[in-house]
């Protein structure tokens, strides 16, 4: 499928069902990727999560129904999705800057927040530096954990992870087991639990398959696929989350492939990873459309 419709189908079944219970694995279905994937392509491409475009666009739709149609504050609550008149008030308050009880007295002063049409608009002046490549299967020595991407946890417990690895000499003993030790990889593994908000994530490195592994370490192998290798220079995180949001918008939108969905790799060098002069990496393995 072509990769703007399938976001846009997306958001279409998003609005249709705005006032019923949404389950994101039928947002991602639309769409023809996995939960995590989508919420990380969507993140990406618009700047927000899932569920805070849903509660905004929520919200919204309650603010009007509350100023034009009078309906009763609880009767707006509970066909949004809110349980109590208290939690919706509190979230209506914390979005508009109003309660629904002013927002009805005046009408005024309430905040919009638009439904996404996703398009492909032309702009020069960017270059993205890629290759597409050939790649065999390799193997990898790791430390996985289970991480969640659910109000984008994610985004706090990864950098905490890396942290952690960094602070008790995991780092150290990959880098010694390591068959090549020009990146630490942080790899991202779909979807592999029935938890659909859950993904593994390990740091990793490229080791031979013969290795004795160490305690609490895994091997796992990378299959042989063909990869989009996008380079990166600037200052993590910042880099690199903005060349993620060129891919999905700029080279995906434009080309003859698409993501597998199976998995992604960022891959750092050692060096100053503050510094605005550092390279990094972002490998997709992609198929043809």
């Amino acid at each position: 499928m072509n990769w703007i419709n399938g976001i846009q189908n997306s958001l279409d079944y998003i609005e249709n069902h705005i006032t019923e219970k949404i389950d994101y694995s039928e947002i991602a279905e639309q769409a023809y990727c996995s939960v995590f994937y989508f919420q990380k392509i969507f993140n990406a491409v618009c700047g927000m999560t899932v569920g805070e475009y849903i509660r905004n666009r929520r919200l919204t739709l309650a603010g009007s129904e509350i100023c034009s149609l009078k309906s009763k504050v609880i009767d707006v609550a509970l066909k949004y999705g809110y349980e109590s008149p208290e939690s919706f008030t509190r979230a209506f308050t914390k979005f508009h800057g109003i309660t629904p009880s002013e927002a009805r007295r005046n009408g005024s002063g309430l905040k919009s927040f638009s439904r996404l049409s996703v398009k492909i608009i032309l702009k020069g002046g960017n270059t993205m530096n890629y290759r597409i490549i050939e790649k065999p299967a390799f193997k990898v020595l790791g430390k996985t954990e289970i991480h969640s991407i659910d109000e984008s946890q994610n985004k706090n417990t990864i950098p905490d992870f890396w942290d952690k690895v960094h602070r008790t000499g995991i780092i150290e003993t990959l880098l010694t087991n390591a068959s090549d030790k020009t990146y630490i990889f942080g790899i991202c593994y779909g979807n592999t639990h029935t938890n659909k908000m859950t993904f593994d994530y390990s740091i990793a490195v490229e080791c031979d398959g013969n290795i004795t592994v160490p305690e609490g370490y895994t091997v796992s192998e990378i299959p042989a696929r063909t990869w989009i290798v996008a380079e990166c220079i600037g200052a993590m995180p910042e880099a690199i989350q903005k060349l993620w949001h060129e891919i999905c918008t700029e080279f995906f939108p434009a080309s003859e492939y698409r993501p597998t969905y199976e998995m992604d790799i960022e891959a750092y060098p050692s060096g100053n990873m503050t510094s605005p002069d550092y390279h990094s990496q972002i490998w997709i393995p992609i198929e043809r459309n």
